[in-house]
This record gives structure tokens, sequence and C-alpha cells, in this order.
């Protein structure tokens, strides 16, 4: 089939019928042919913004050749169990790998079903309450489910990108995720998604637990047998840890039970908001970016000196045509996280923008041991839930006041619902991360012309970008250093950063599973 690499305006790139009539009238598509895009990206460098596609002509419509697991059915109901802790990306994709190597994947989620979450979810938003158990981390899909599902990774040899997203596009996220340059899903198309994958696994006899809280290890003889819940015993072949990187009291239970853990360098700053419209002029060089280019994004990065030491200063997850949410954990702390819906259709956009923390930045949290970065994490935190008043309200400052050091008389309207106060952020944030975050912002004011504005606001904090601890394992076969049977997994155990980098460390972690002990018996 022929493959023609193009350079077309936006009207004919994010148009199916526009493009079908550019290419009949190139003579590159007949009448009874089909157009398969393979590759789509913006290139905004110019003032003439084009779309850069990758499109393969064909005979026959185009499908997508899903991955071997969905030409089979499977059934594992009486196969040997294995358990997996935690139902986000990794743990979902761990379990459809074990289906497929013949294993019952049993899937333990502390908290609750993805339609359940919702309520809890709007008791953050409106009530100011957590639920230490159901929040926007923890729950069916995990974090990833109420997030803009971003599925851009740099990770290549953890498996197969394009397996996961063949996965995720046979449970209802959109095709467009396989030629996109910079492909998302959206937030309010995730949990329908989640939804698919578990009735995926229940299908085929995999059993998935939700309110299920792992309070301890079964650990004899170095070997992991199996866990205890506060619905009792689980015992099997394995225990894939899939707990994401807000569950302190795991972290905290490897601690206690001797489970070798090491702390973590980390990321830490606040979400920046500015108006969708604002980012669009700078970006596209335009005041209006018209019906078909999509909403704007940024990526910055700067590298800042203070006592001789050097840091990065960098955004994270960018939001375009998003909002911004409380990710909190735990009651008595104020996190804050940024999502986008499909249609990217917020006036606002919003990024993190954080600031690189090595340990040897935090010596006086060395006495916490394998958790001093997990404790300064929390410390900050907990000072930005009290300086927001002791409630989801989150503090915040207007952009260019931060940077003079004068707190903001007015704030903006914000996407974040529960609400914000004035505060100088500077007695909210760590004095080495708000120096370096003033650093970096005047930096890159200078590379984005109208970046730095009062017309943006930061609102803090940022803190939960990854996890502040390591759980080592095996380099081949991802099993624990020392704790046999015991499989660290994602980015709660610090492999992973992201949906699809967790999906495939997921599948990894089990392919490890396969291997070391179902193999050996086959």
């Amino acid at each position: 089939m022929p493959i023609h690499d193009l350079v077309v305006p936006p009207e004919v790139g994010f148009d199916s019928q526009n493009l079908e009539a550019h290419l009949k009238q190139s003579g590159l598509l007949r009448k009874g042919q089909y157009i398969d895009i393979l590759r789509r990206s913006v290139d905004a460098r110019q003032k003439t913004i084009k779309v850069n596609l990758r499109v393969e002509v064909r005979d026959t419509p185009p499908e997508v050749e899903y991955v071997e697991y969905h030409k089979k059915e499977h059934n594992v109901r009486n196969a040997e169990p294995v358990i997996i802790v935690g139902a986000g990306p990794a743990g979902l994709f761990a379990a459809l790998k074990a289906i497929e190597g013949g294993l019952k994947p049993i899937v333990l989620e502390r908290g609750k079903d993805v339609q359940s979450r919702r309520r809890d979810l709007a008791a953050i938003n409106k009530e100011h309450t957590v639920n230490p158990e159901s929040n926007y981390c923890f729950g069916e899909g995990g974090a990833g489910t109420y997030s803009d599902g971003k599925l851009y990774t740099r990770s290549k040899k953890r498996g197969s990108i394009r397996r996961v997203f063949e996965i995720l596009v046979a449970h209802g996220a959109t095709s467009e995720i396989l030629f996109e340059a910079h492909p998302h899903i959206g937030t309010n198309k995730l949990p329908k998604l989640v939804t698919a994958l578990r009735e995926t696994i229940e299908a085929a006899g995999g059993e998935i637990h939700f309110n299920t809280k792992v309070i301890d290890f079964i650990i004899e003889d170095g070997e992991m047998k199996g866990v205890k819940t506060d619905q009792g015993e689980l015992k099997g072949l394995a225990v894939v840890l899939a707990t994401g990187h807000s569950a302190r009291d795991i972290f905290r239970l490897c601690q206690q039970r001797k489970v070798k853990i090491e702390a973590k360098p980390l990321a830490l700053g606040v979400r920046i908001e500015h108006s969708q419209h604002l980012i669009d002029q700078i970006q596209y060089k335009c005041d209006d970016r018209g019906e078909f280019l999509p909403a704007s994004a940024y990526s910055l990065v700067s590298q800042t000196t203070l006592k001789g030491k050097e840091r990065g200063v960098f955004s994270f997850c960018m939001c375009p045509g998003g909002f911004i949410v409380p990710a909190a954990t735990s009651p008595g702390e104020l996190v804050v996280n940024g999502m986008s819906p499909s249609r990217r259709d917020s006036k606002y956009a919003n990024s993190g923008m954080v600031v690189a923390v090595e340990l040897e930045d935090i010596p006086e949290y060395q006495k916490y041991g394998e958790l001093a970065a997990m404790e300064f994490q929390a410390d900050v935190e907990k000072r930005a839930w009290r300086l927001g008043g002791e409630t989801q309200v989150a503090p915040a400052q207007r952009m260019v006041d931060f940077v003079n050091g004068k707190v903001s008389g007015d704030l903006l309207d914000t996407s974040y619902q529960p609400g914000l106060r004035s505060v100088d952020m500077m007695e909210v944030l760590p004095h080495f991360i708000g120096k370096r975050l003033r650093q970096g912002f005047q930096y890159f004011g200078q590379k984005m012309k109208g970046y730095l504005t009062n017309e943006a606001q930061i609102i803090g904090v940022e803190s939960r970008t990854s996890s502040p601890v390591r759980i080592p394992r095996d380099r081949e076969s991802c099993e624990h250093v020392e704790i046999k049977r015991l499989f660290p997994c994602a980015e709660g155990a610090g492999y992973a950063g992201g949906i699809v980098s967790a999906a495939m460390d997921g599948e990894r972690c089990m392919e490890g599973v396969i291997k070391k002990y179902v193999s050996k018996k086959n």
C-alpha cells in the first residue's frame, strides 16, 4: 500500500472530508480507496502553521490489527492465582498478561470501583472531605483514571507501546491515539475504558476486589507467599506490588517488614494556570487558533544555580484546555494535579512547574532513612494545607507577584473548584524550591514572550510527580532483590511515570513471574 508524507494546513490535517478531497485533487486517492492516518503532528515553528501527516492509501478499510490477546478466549477460573496489589494501569495490564500466561489474576484495590469513586471526588471538591481510600489517586484505574490520559512516553525498553495502544483502543479509546504525536484520551472517557478492562479480566476468570486494603505481607523463608488484607488473607504464586506513588502506608510497611527500599529523588513545585487563549497566542502566533487546531501545549525546562548547585526546573503534565483538581490522599494535606477532558475545551491551561530535589537538598530528613524524601514531601503538603486555611482551598499567588516577592491583592478566576487563597508562596514552598522557581519563571518568560505575566497564577503544591521511594528489583526478572516472588512494579516502585510506561511495566513484571515460576513447571 502506498504511504505518503504530507504537509497540509490545519483545515486539511484535522478534517477527514477535507483530507480526502485534498488527496483526490492531488491524484493520490482514487475512487473506492481508503485513507489510514499513520502519524499526525502540528508544526507551529513558523507564522504559517502546518500539519505533518503520514498516510497510507488502502484498497480496503483500515482496521486495527489487535494483538494476539484479543483473538483468543481465555478461561483461568481454575488456574493458579497470582496476587496483584493495585488496580491502576500497571495492575490492570499485569492482570491481562497473567491471563495470557495461564494464571488467574486476583487484583486487590483499596479504593472503590470507578463509578463509586465519583461521589468521593465530589466530596473533595465541594465539602473538602478527603477519603483516604477513595480519591483522585486511589480507586479503580488509579490516578490515571481521572487524569488527562496522556499517553506520551519516552520509554522504549519496557515493552510494546503499540500493543498498549491497541489494547486501549479495543476497550474504547479513540483510534486517533494510534497516530497522534502526543496522544491522550481525556478524563471524561477514561472511566468507561477502565470499566471495560475490568470486564475483560473478569470475563476470563480473573478477580478484582475493591475496598480491599493490604495491611501486611506474608513472608516465609525469604519468599512472598501472599498478603493480609482487611478482608482476610490471600496467597498466590507471586505478588505484584503496583500500588502507585502515593501509597505511603505500603512504603512504611516495607520498612517495618525489612523489605529493602531506598529513598529516591523527586520533584516538587506548583501548578501554574494561564488562560488557554494566551497560550494559543504565544504558541500559534495568532489571535485565534480557529476551529481546527487543537488547544496548544508547551514544554519548558531550564537549569538553575543556587549555592553552586544546579537543579532542573521543568514543566510537568501540561494540560491544555484543562482544569486543576485536589489530589490529596489523606486529611490534613493539600496536593494539586491537572487533567483535561478529551476535547480539551476548558478556557484554562495548566501545567505542573517543578524543581528537581536531590536527597542532599534535604539533609534534615535523613533521620527517616529510606522514607526521607517521602516525609519531606508530606511536610510540604501539610504546610500547604495549613496556609490554605486547613481546607482544600489552595494557597496561590499571581506569577509576577511571586517572582517579585509581593503578596497578590487579588487572584484570578480559576478552574480549581475548592477555591484559592492569596498567600506568599515562599511561605508554602521550601525556600530552595521557591528561589529556583523564580529563576525558572524569568527564563521561561524570555523563552516564551508573554508567559511571565500577572494574568497567570501559581497554585500549590504539585508534589506527586513521582514516587519518593524505590523498591529495588532485579534488572531482568523484575523480582525484588531480596524477597523472592515479590515483583515491585511501575510508579510506586520507582520504575515508571505515566499511563503507558506503567502499563508496559505491569506487563513486564508479569512476564517475569511467568518466566521464573510458570515456565519451569512446563
